[in-house]
């Protein structure tokens, strides 16, 4: 029972995660991510420029600009600056996190990260669970 609880949260919490990175700018792929501790959604964030940055992901030949955020990273960079930490906190994203990613969440603290796509490089999940980070891939938002 405490297992089919856990993964009505855990859809809910992506759903909402989907719905969040519709607000991208970016039109190759458009990532959410919500960050969550205690049941309790501390963060969120979704692709795209840093503030006071244009609203354009991408440069003219359709690749995406060296300088966009990914989803996990500014959600991890919005409860930086706030009262609240990643600690123990559980990470909703709708692609899995890239490298680089995979090092700001593991350092954040964030104990468990659920995504619904798999990025076509894996090497950051495989890293997460290096570092004792559980990763979880749910692939069906159905219920």
């Amino acid at each position: 029972m405490k297992e089919k609880k856990k993964l009505k949260y855990d859809l809910a919490y992506l759903r909402i995660a989907t719905e969040w990175g519709k607000l991208s700018y970016c039109k190759r792929k458009q990532v959410g991510a919500i960050i969550v501790r205690d049941r309790m959604i501390i963060s969120d964030g979704y692709n795209g420029t840093p503030s006071g940055f244009e609203n354009c992901c991408e440069d003219e030949e359709n690749l995406t600009k060296w300088y966009v955020l990914h989803a996990e990273a500014n959600a991890i960079l919005k409860v930086a600056r706030s009262t609240q930490s990643c600690e123990g906190a559980t990470l909703y994203i709708t692609l899995s996190p890239c490298k680089d990613c995979s090092k700001l969440i593991h350092q954040s603290g964030i104990k468990r990260v659920v995504y619904l796509e798999e990025y076509k490089d894996t090497s950051g999940v495989d890293f997460l669970r290096k570092a004792g980070v559980e990763a979880e891939h749910l692939q069906v938002l159905n219920e």
